[in-house]
């Protein structure tokens, strides 16, 4: 099982992110500010480390220029500082990935997948097909041909959920679950407004169809 090393102070972030990684299949360790992650780090191995850069005590790009003395592990800065200069810096440091908060849980996991097979030289990127649909699934990319469609990160994961799943229809339920897990806490009817809004982007490539009273569905290809 690879082995995540979590750094952040904010509580809540740290519970989410601890129960949302774990879920997936990572085992978690958690630090709360600099000094502790630099000692939890040199105690053990770690395949990858999520790093915060507001930090107490060494903030986490002294924790990320500590640690690239020592290590190439891949490193994801998970950041509320969203600067041009900030990514910079956090790139010039050698860090494998910058995302800034508030961000998509199911966003985070594949950047996690995709930045651990790069370190292990799996480097593939994961590409789906549906009939004239491409879906790159490393680069949150959708394809009608060759035109690129721009698509938020919540649009595209709800369109590859429903290709995942073809033939079978999944309910407003099924994708809150999926998708949004401890992030929703709302109305339900706002999957039916990603599903308009993906229909219109789509255009005449929409294959999505509605089961009145049920969910969606897109049909296996003939």
């Amino acid at each position: 099982m690879q082995k995540i090393l979590i750094v952040e102070d904010d509580l809540s972030i740290q519970e989410l992110l601890h129960d949302f990684i774990q879920e997936a299949g990572y085992q978690v360790v958690l630090a709360s500010d600099g000094v502790e992650a630099i000692a939890k780090y040199s105690k053990q191995h770690y395949d990858l480390i999520l790093l915060d850069i507001m930090l107490p005590k060494i903030d986490g790009y002294g924790v990320c220029e500590v640690i690239r003395q020592k290590s190439n592990v891949p490193i994801i800065m998970l950041t509320a500082l969203d600067g041009e200069e900030n990514q910079i810096k956090g790139l010039d440091l050698q860090a494998d990935d910058y995302i800034t908060k508030p961000f998509s849980m199911p966003v985070l996991l594949r950047k996690i997948a995709a930045v651990l097979r790069r370190s292990s030289g799996q480097d593939m990127p994961q590409m789906m097909y549906y009939k004239n649909l491409t879906l790159d699934l490393d680069g949150y990319k959708v394809y009608i041909g060759k035109e690129s469609i721009a698509l938020t990160p919540r649009e595209f994961e709800i369109l590859r959920e429903l290709l995942i799943h073809k033939g079978r229809i999944l309910t407003r339920q099924n994708l809150l679950q999926t998708l949004w897990k401890y992030e929703f806490f709302g109305e339900e009817r706002i999957i039916d407004t990603h599903i308009k809004n993906l229909r219109k982007k789509l255009g005449t490539a929409d294959y999505i169809e509605t089961i009145r009273g049920v969910g969606y569905r897109i049909d296996k290809e003939d």
